[in-house]
């Protein structure tokens, strides 16, 4: 497992690599799993990961990416974020039994605070965010199961 912590157009993000076969990998982005193919096999190497640029900026950004998220596991329910934002707050801990409704975490977006409530009850299985983060819509921020 190799961990980094990226900006990219000045967004911070904590990747991890899980699990890398020839033409896929786990990955896991800002607590959001992912599995990604590759074009070509990639060869298992215990040294430094090389970033090439292959295109210029405007063209990556237009280009599609093969990025498919991982299913929650059964039985859990994961509460993302409706909107790109930052964490302020964190009003739940790992453990805590919740109801549908309650508050788990205040995101700022557009100055202005939002709480994000859970979406089902059970107990915080994870917490995939820290105060401070920023997010992107769709990320997953808390596992209820």
């Amino acid at each position: 497992m190799k961990e980094y912590k990226l900006k990219i157009n000045g967004n911070n993000y904590f990747v991890v690599i899980d699990d890398i076969e020839e033409t896929s990998a786990t990955v896991e982005v800002n607590g959001t799993p992912y599995s990604v193919e590759f074009e070509k096999p990639v060869a298992k190497s215990s040294g430094p990961v090389k970033i090439i640029r292959t295109s210029t900026p405007a063209a990556v950004s237009a280009a599609k990416p093969v990025i498919q998220p991982v299913s929650p596991a059964a039985g859990t329910t994961a509460v993302k974020s409706p909107l790109p934002g930052v964490i302020l707050e964190l009003k739940c801990a790992v453990g805590d039994t919740v109801k549908k409704g309650d508050t788990l975490l205040v995101l700022e977006a557009m100055k202005m605070e939002n709480a994000i409530e859970a979406t089902a009850n059970g107990k915080v299985e994870s917490i995939k965010v820290d105060k401070g983060d920023s997010v992107l819509e769709g990320d997953t921020l808390v596992v209820i199961g």
